[in-house]
């Protein structure tokens, strides 16, 4: 069956984008073979979008991972939808509510050509509590938070990749649902560089909700302040995260483009 679909990324964490009649996700082998970077587009998730589930929203993203997993939220891929609706309403600027598996969430898109930036409401940081791991005979201290999706934020580890490569299994593989890994490294009084491990796809260029649990881990540990933009700088480039004193709400900025579109039968 031939399948029509676009090619997003948000920092170089890229997408296989696809416009679907209902929320149905795809069998895993169709989202592993999609991914796959050698026979398939090459992408590290799936984005489903599909008609929304909630009054006032524009549409629903379904998101799946490279594995064929289904993940709670992107934040990558949640500006890549919204730019990819901005398209499909020949629109500029424009504010939408787009619903997620962890609940609507606001966007506004800055569109020019096959490019944007969008600012996204992420919601609120949940903490998850203090989790502690044996690993190369000593232990690592991680600071857990839910954007809508569970993470583990170290601010001691090296952002070395293949050592990301190793603590990253390591780490989910003490939760049952799993758990997305971030090692940080502060460089300023708001600034950190990050390296992120996803559960069902591996180190990645970027990671939307990752920048945006540490930036809650980092203001609530004082390494910095509420109200105050962050720059959060990942492989792929950087995030301009916010987080409020108290509910603990994210604000996230950055980019998004389309990169092609076309048909397979993969």
């Amino acid at each position: 069956m031939t399948l029509q679909f676009h090619k997003y990324e948000g920092l170089g964490n890229d997408f296989v984008v696809i416009d679907a009649p209902h929320d149905h996700a795809l069998k895993s082998e169709r989202v592993r073979a999609l991914c796959d970077r050698h026979f398939g587009v090459g992408a590290d998730g799936v984005l489903l979008v599909v008609p929304p589930s909630s009054a006032g929203a524009r549409a629903r993203m379904v998101v799946q991972n490279a594995d064929g997993t289904r993940p709670e939220m992107c934040g990558n891929g949640i500006r890549c939808v919204a730019l990819h609706l901005a398209r499909l309403d020949g629109a500029g600027a424009i504010s939408y509510a787009i619903d997620t598996d962890a609940g609507p969430l606001a966007c506004e898109v800055e569109r020019e050509g096959d490019a944007g930036w969008v600012r996204v409401g992420m919601g609120q940081g949940q903490l998850l509590g203090e989790h502690r791991v044996d690993f190369d005979q000593r232990v690592v201290a991680f600071t857990r938070v839910s954007m809508g999706n569970p993470h583990a934020i170290s601010f001691d580890e090296p952002l070395d990749p293949a050592h990301a490569d190793r603590l990253g299994p390591a780490v989910s593989a003490a939760f049952a649902e799993g758990s997305n890994v971030e090692l940080a490294h502060q460089t300023g009084d708001a600034a950190f560089d990050l390296v992120v491990w996803e559960r069902g796809v591996g180190r990645t260029l970027a990671c939307g909700t990752g920048a945006a649990a540490t930036a809650v881990a980092a203001a609530v540990s004082g390494r910095a302040k509420y109200g105050i933009p962050m720059a959060i700088t990942l492989p792929g480039g950087p995030l301009e995260i916010t987080v409020s004193e108290g509910a603990l709400e994210v604000s996230m900025r950055g980019p998004a483009r389309r990169v092609f579109s076309g048909q397979t039968s993969a």
